[in-house]
This record gives structure tokens, sequence and C-alpha cells, in this order.
């Protein structure tokens, strides 16, 4: 017995410790998470060069790979002479500085990457991910980057304590879907882990939806994409549609934006950066105080 009313005392002072954990203000700064409910839905690739249009836009941009498959970096080309060693070294390895193993990218775009881990310091990163709900926020707090910088997140899809800690600092979630019966019938599940994880957050401007590599030859494609547009309504901030330019420029390292400038899938991803960047924009105006 009273070992258990000690263990009881223990997760009570946890319990308190968390939820007076101060939470670092980021206001300065706009976060998109990007997330999906499946794996294979092009989630990586869309963050990639939603970062490389945003950064066309004007705006600074900072892309961490939050994901374990640590495939964010290979979207980019590092400038000459300040390559790092992205395949191994990220953010996975908690003694390391974010600015030490981030990689200047030639598209202007700074990308941290996971890092290669085994299981062993997966599984002990993920603790920390577990004990330490801030743990994003702080760092994201302690690069101190400039106002008006946009930091996008690539995460693993489905529930994660990953998606968690994006979540927890993410003005918007970008759910990027396949335009499959498999991709529409998953939806309800990551928009209800989006719930979850911004729930009283005052400046979470919500979830939207990019829906990807719409095959306009496939009439189930377009009745899905036509299906999920009319549920969604305003929500959905781009249509992608499948353009083998974009996995092209994966194979060079480079961006669409920089491979096929004029091509139909770097113009749409441009659109849907350009919605991005109003929605940030009022968030941000709404964030002044009066």
């Amino acid at each position: 017995m009273q070992s258990l009313l000690a263990k009881l005392a223990q997760d009570e002072q946890h319990a308190t410790a968390v939820k007076s954990e101060a939470v670092p203000q980021l206001s300065n700064i706009s976060v998109i998470a990007v997330v999906s409910a499946k794996g294979g839905v092009g989630k990586s690739t869309m963050a990639a060069n939603l970062a490389a249009a945003l950064h066309k836009h004007g705006r600074s941009v900072l892309a961490i790979d939050l994901d374990p498959q640590n495939a964010l970096h290979h979207h980019f080309e590092a400038i000459p002479g300040q390559e790092r060693d992205a395949a191994n070294v990220g953010i996975a390895d908690p003694d390391l500085d974010w600015r030490s193993i981030g990689v200047p990218s030639t598209t202007g775009v700074f990308v941290v990457p996971y890092g290669a881990v085994d299981e062993k310091q997966r599984r002990a990163f993920e603790s920390q991910l577990d004990n330490q709900p801030q743990w994003l926020a702080r760092q994201l707090s302690d690069l101190q980057l400039a106002d008006g910088a946009i930091v996008v997140i690539d995460t693993p899809p489905g529930p994660s304590l990953y998606l968690q800690q994006a979540l927890a600092v993410a003005n918007v979630a970008l759910v990027v879907s396949l335009s499959d019966a498999a991709s529409f019938t998953a939806l309800p599940l990551i928009e209800g882990l989006i719930k979850t994880h911004t729930a009283e957050r005052a400046d979470f401007i919500g979830a939207v939806y990019l829906i990807n590599q719409l095959d306009s030859s496939r009439q189930l494609s377009k009745d899905i994409t036509q299906i999920m547009q009319a549920q969604l309504g305003e929500q959905v901030v781009g249509v992608v549609h499948r353009d083998q330019s974009i996995c092209e420029a994966l194979a060079y390292n480079r961006n669409v934006m920089d491979y096929d400038p004029n091509g139909r899938g770097c113009l749409d991803i441009q659109r849907c950066a350009k919605t991005l960047l109003s929605l940030v924009a009022v968030n941000a105006q709404a964030e002044q105080p009066a």
C-alpha cells in the first residue's frame, strides 16, 4: 500500500510539473506541421517543395525533419562548402546544437535533419519527447528565429510523439492526402489527432488539406478530389496534379521550383504556398496587440 501511495504521489508531481512547465513564446514566427493519416502520400516531398516555394515568396524558412525515416534532406542540395553529415547527424542526438547540424541549402531553406539512429537511440529520443512536452517549442525558441520566419515540420504518418510535438507548436496543420479511396477513408484518424493535440490553443488556425497526385486521366481520382473539395470547402488549400518532374527533382537533390519551374506540379505547389502565406499572415495580424 505504501509503495502504491508513493507511486501515486510521484505521478501527481510529474503531472503538476508538466502543467506548470513554461511554454516558450513563438509568436514572432509561423509554424506549419505537414501531416498525413497514412504513408506513401508524398508528405515529405510536399513539405520540402512547399518550404522552397515559401522561401521564393521572400520568407525565411526553416525545414525540420521530425520523421525517423530521415528523408527530408534528400530534397535539398547543400551550399558548396557548407555540407553537413545530414544522412547520419541530426536532432535525434540531444547533445548537438541545431545550428551545427543544420544544412544551408541552395534554395535558401535551412534544413535540420532527423539523423540516422539505431533502435536504442530512437527509443531514448522518443522517451525524451514523451517526458518533455515542450521540447520542440524550446528548441525553436532557442534558435531566436527572425520575425516573420516560417517553420515547416515534416512528421511521420499517423499517431506518434513526433506528431504530438509538432502540433503543440503548429499554427497550421497541413494534411497531405492522395486522391484515392484509402487516403480519403483515413482522414478521420488524422483529424481526430489534430483536434486532440491542438485543443484550447488560441494560436492554432486549424487544419487545411492538400490533395496530392491528382491523375486527370483516371475518373476515380477526379471523383474523389471533387468529393473532398465539396466536403472540405475552403480548407482545401491546394490540389497538386501528378507530375513526373516532382519525382525527377528528388533524384537530383533539388526541388521542383528549380528543376521545372513552369511545370504543372510546380505551379500547383506555388499556389498552395501562396494560400498558406495568406493564412499565416492573417494569424500574425490577429496576434498583434491592439
